[in-house]
């Protein structure tokens, strides 16, 4: 997960702050140099990096903060309001038009960096928010490239428009609002060709496609694991094509995520969506608060309860807790919950958005053993449904059988079933669960 690293540095800063009962100005400097090292080793531009640090300590040393009851957290909130700032304050929305009016947002980028994926994953969050959107393949030159947009768009059931890769991608823009004007759609994205590296041919074609179409949003699709190299590939297509905004792929990666901290502060192009994983649903709306929260190691409580409205099933989430309070849920049950997770991310995902964990998911992640979950699926997959069900059913023999089904060892089956009966019992004396009280979230419950 991006900024893995730089969350644990800064933490451990701020575990120093914290504990001084009075702070001088030896101890801010002090303090904002290993903030500093620690923006850099996450591949922070230079130059954003030395105005960051000069602000926070502009701020920092100040009466207001030096003679405070508790300047340490004091410190902290600043730091945290400088890289909302960094990161452009408020959130942008893509601008559409309103109505049946026609909005073209065309898809640039680098070979490799998402884009084809990006431009169908957009689509569908349109689709969801009511809009009619249709794609458009003007990449034909690279091989397969319209199939696998014909394939996205169709996961997310929206139309994709294509001439085949014998027409020149002007052309095929054009034909495509007018295609989207004809059939009562709303939104027309185009998924342009990427190439390997920045050439002219390829600026001038973008050029080109807005000469000939009126778009109305231009999206520049970057790699987070590039690092600074994305910023200079932001630059570069803002000062030859101008652009609209940036959407950062693979922030799920095992990236320094220094791009996102830089990109606004250098091209002034705010970042509206980061991609998170392979999956069509693995787009989020960029928010530098939230993102600003999850840096610091505070968690991102907002983007998990909205995750878990979005992607959770209510009635199924009802009967859980039901079976969770009486003890009565089984392995389709496990099952479902594991599944429940895998929606909103896995587990790495929704623990990185728990206040106070941030900084230690180097630690938790070496506890989920993600081979481990999916031996337990297989153990659960090889038993029949009766057994499924009803877990007092498992006698030895059940349990031979079922540990060659699933081709692990007898003793690794007989484990399994232990801890989930340890963990029904577990949750038949939970108090919260027992007498139904509302949780931390205003009475929504995960059914995991």
């Amino acid at each position: 997960m991006a900024f893995e690293s730089l969350t644990e540095k800064l933490q451990n800063v701020f575990k120093k702050l914290r504990s001084k009962g009075r702070l001088t100005e030896a101890d801010v400097k002090a303090s904002l140099k290993e903030v500093k090292m620690a923006l850099l080793e996450a591949d922070v531009s230079f130059k954003v990096v030395k105005q960051f640090v000069n602000a926070v300590q502009e701020q920092a040393i100040g009466q207001d903060v030096m003679n405070g009851l508790n300047p340490g957290q004091m410190v902290i909130k600043i730091v945290n309001e400088e890289l909302v700032k960094l990161m452009g304050s408020e959130t942008t929305e893509l601008k559409l038009k309103p109505g049946n009016e026609v909005t073209v947002i065309m898809m640039a980028g680098l070979q490799g960096a998402g884009k084809t994926t990006t431009t169908a994953k957009i689509a569908g969050k349109l689709k969801a928010k009511g809009r009619r959107p249709l794609l458009a393949a003007c990449d034909v030159y690279r091989p397969a490239a319209i199939k696998q947009l014909e394939l996205g768009g169709e996961k997310q059931g929206v139309e994709v428009f294509s001439m085949g890769d014998k027409q020149n991608p002007v052309n095929i823009a054009k034909a495509a609002v007018e295609h989207a004007r004809s059939h009562d759609q709303n939104v027309v994205i185009l998924d342009t060709a990427g190439r390997l590296h920045i050439d002219e041919d390829m600026m001038q074609e973008l050029i080109s496609i807005k000469e000939a179409v009126q778009v109305d949003q231009t999206l520049l699709v970057v790699d987070a694991m590039t690092g600074q190299d994305a910023v200079n590939v932001a630059e570069l297509f803002n000062n030859k094509v101008g652009i609209d905004g940036v959407v950062l792929t693979k922030m799920d990666g095992d990236t320094r995520g220094g791009a996102a901290l830089s990109i606004k502060a250098t091209c002034g192009k705010p970042i509206l969506f980061v991609g998170m994983g392979e999956k069509l649903s693995d787009l989020e709306q960029f928010y530098p608060d939230r993102m600003a929260s999850r840096i610091l190691g505070m968690g991102d409580v907002m983007s998990l309860i909205e995750k878990a409205q979005a992607n959770l099933d209510e009635t199924k989430a009802k009967e859980m807790e039901k079976k969770l309070r009486k003890a009565q849920f089984g392995f389709d049950d496990y099952l479902e919950s594991m599944n429940q997770m895998k929606k909103m991310g896995g587990i790495s995902s929704v623990l990185g958005m728990i206040p106070g964990l941030g900084g230690k998911m180097k630690d938790l992640e070496g506890m989920i053993d993600e081979k481990d979950m999916a031996r337990k699926e297989a153990i659960i997959y090889s038993m029949t449904p009766a057994e499924r069900s009803n877990p007092d059913l498992l006698n030895p023999s059940r349990k031979a059988r079922i540990a060659r089904g699933a081709g692990v060892d007898m003793a690794e089956v007989n484990r399994f079933v232990k801890q989930f009966e340890q963990t029904r019992k577990m949750m038949k004396q939970m108090p919260g669960l027992a007498k139904g009280k509302k949780g931390r979230f205003g009475g929504f419950k995960f059914p995991f």
